[in-house]
């Protein structure tokens, strides 16, 4: 515990450090900039603003969000190209938003598009023991088609199933937990930092190794939550309310079920964007991935078909489907609107704090496979899991391991590449800005009447479950 106490402590005094330098190599030019802390203050006032706003100026934070965004974003963009230039500040917010954030937004919009068009019905009500195999259910799918496909899949039948209940909200905060982020570990189409892995030479099955992690943490989580679930339910039954169930037995059926195909189609999609870049194909002469430039930044033709394909299963999406399905699952617009204008802040104001880590990812020290998943989850609580996946890929990768996983940035021991992938997957769950899908269901579940915590509230949601499961597995599995 002292060695977990002093490894915690040598990340925060690392990150503290103030200039932090990076070496920023980018397609044939390489230059030294030293990144000060300071610029990740806008990184750290929109998460206050999504935070805090919400509580204390909701009517203002609804009305003007675009605003806010756009003045964080402004306020890293224009003290960077002061500090760097404009050409760099162009270049870096290029290839965020063309690299990153595109690829993002689409993939939710299309799984948004085609879960929108899927609706349960039936005479399931929600009580303890139906959410929960609910909920188990969609964990083990999320492997299939991807936390952010499960959740949107799931979501709507969740919140149908429960809705004459009162108390409901730890209904969806559990649905992040499983569905929205441990569910994705078993296979790369589970969650992006898993491809990351694939397309560096991780077997595509090899994912199948974080199968006891996973029932672990489904069993604890599960248990505690059919618990806590039961006590409410008591308390919606004693207080008169009751599941408006017109027959008696179970009868569900799927509509819009034809849109399987779609989701099929973006999964593929998924695939594709991690197998295309390594073959010759799509590769120029110096083996870079080859695509349409703009500027400095190239926009890869894997990410291209992808896009293509995504949005082509959306729009087949909408033409065959029955809008009565979309009344039915109340789809609006507004939850994507929100998640596309607060993500492009984030993804923009949050690349100071990338490149501090990973300037100095492999100055922590960590050795350890223990360390490795807290360093890993940690920071993929409030950054994106996937590179900070990476950093700490490559990091293990560079320590000269003889004895592992053979990958392309070195060999890597099994015990350490399973705790960084549970660390970037897991720990995901423990805020709304940790994995894509978290905003996406506390989004939905608000505009159809469920009061879901605040970012805090959230959080002290994932300090008192999540934390201490993250505790079991470090000392079962990593220790």
């Amino acid at each position: 515990m002292k060695r977990f106490i002093a490894f915690c402590a040598g990340i925060l005094a690392t990150l503290s450090c103030s200039p932090l330098s990076i070496m920023a190599a980018e397609a044939g030019s390489e230059s030294t900039a030293s990144v000060p802390l300071w610029l990740c203050i806008p990184f750290a006032g929109l998460l206050l603003c999504i935070a805090v706003l919400p509580l204390v100026k909701a009517e203002w934070w609804e009305k003007n969000q675009p605003i806010a965004v756009a003045a964080w974003s402004l306020l890293f963009i224009i003290p960077f190209a002061v500090k760097y230039g404009a050409g760099m500040a162009t270049e870096t917010v290029l290839e965020c938003i063309l690299n990153d954030y595109l690829t993002f937004i689409v993939l939710l919009f299309g799984l948004f598009c085609v879960a929108g068009n899927i609706t349960l019905e039936g005479d399931l009500a929600g009580s303890p023991r139906v959410n929960v195999i609910f909920l188990a259910i969609g964990t083990l799918l999320s492997s299939c088609i991807g936390t952010t496909g499960a959740s949107m899949l799931m979501v709507r039948p969740m919140i149908k199933m429960n809705s004459w209940r009162r108390r409901k909200s730890h209904i969806m905060i559990f649905f992040i937990f499983l569905i929205s982020n441990i569910g994705g570990c078993l296979t790369p189409i589970g969650d992006p930092p898993l491809l990351m892995g694939f397309m560096r030479g991780v077997p595509f099955f090899w994912s199948l190794h974080l199968f006891p992690m996973l029932i672990f943490n489904m069993v604890v989580l599960l248990t505690v939550f059919y618990f806590l679930d039961k006590r409410n339910y008591r308390k919606d039954i004693a207080a008169g309310m009751r599941p408006d169930i017109s027959k008696p037995g179970t009868t569900i059926h799927l509509e819009g079920a034809h849109n399987i195909i779609f989701l099929v189609m973006i999964v593929v999609a998924v695939i594709l964007s991690g197998s295309l870049p390594s073959l010759p194909a799509f590769q120029d002469a110096a083996g870079n991935v080859a695509g349409i430039p703009f500027g400095e930044v190239v926009l890869g033709f894997p990410a291209i078909i992808e896009i293509a394909i995504i949005l082509l299963a959306a729009f087949l999406s909408f033409r065959t489907s029955n809008p009565e399905i979309r009344t039915k699952n109340h789809f609006t617009w507004g939850a994507i609107k929100e998640v596309a204008v607060l993500f492009i802040g984030i993804f923009i104001t949050m690349q100071p704090a990338l490149m501090i880590l990973k300037a100095k990812g492999g100055e922590l020290g960590i050795t350890e496979p223990f360390e490795m998943f807290w360093a890993t989850g940690l920071l993929s609580s409030f950054l994106d899991n996937t590179p900070t996946y990476l950093v700490f890929l490559t990091t293990a990768g560079s320590l000269g391991f003889t004895e592992g996983l053979i990958t392309t940035v070195g060999t890597i021991p099994v015990r350490m590449l399973i705790a960084i992938s549970c660390g970037a997957v897991f720990m995901g769950a423990n805020t709304y800005i940790g994995n894509a899908p978290n905003f996406m269901v506390k989004s939905i579940s608000d505009e159809n009447g469920i009061r879901m915590p605040s970012f805090f509230g959230y959080l002290l949601w994932s300090l008192s479950f999540l934390i201490p499961v993250f505790l079991l597995d470090m000392l079962i599995f990593f220790l």
